[in-house]
């Protein structure tokens, strides 16, 4: 088992960044949703979420990326995802998420995007 890490940072004033690694489940999931929500209270308009690290996702973090999704929508602003691990590409791709996400192979295309 991998530890589960989160770490939140601003990349400047709109543009805010939250990495994990480790397994994102039921018991990790409410650090990862404090990090994202913490983001989005401070006012930025966009958020990548760098799932590259990440060995396992469950459907609580799907719904905190939901979440972080429709709290940034009803601010104009935007959720990316940079899925660059295999079990999360394989779940995006079970759930259909991978067709409502915006989802990127890198940090940098994602960047590149905002």
């Amino acid at each position: 088992m991998t530890d589960f890490t989160t770490q939140r940072s601003l990349l400047h004033d709109s543009l805010g960044l939250v990495e994990l690694s480790g397994e994102v489940d039921l018991y990790t999931a409410p650090r990862f949703k404090e990090d994202l929500v913490g983001l989005i209270e401070t006012g930025v308009e966009a958020i990548v979420v760098d799932l590259s690290r990440v060995t396992f996702i469950d459907s609580t973090a799907l719904g905190v990326i939901i979440g972080g999704v429709k709290r940034l929508r009803e601010r104009d602003g935007r959720l990316v995802i940079v899925a660059g691990s295999r079990p999360v590409v394989r779940i995006l791709g079970i759930t259909g998420l991978d067709q409502v996400l915006t989802v990127f192979d890198t940090r940098d295309e994602a960047l590149a995007a905002l």
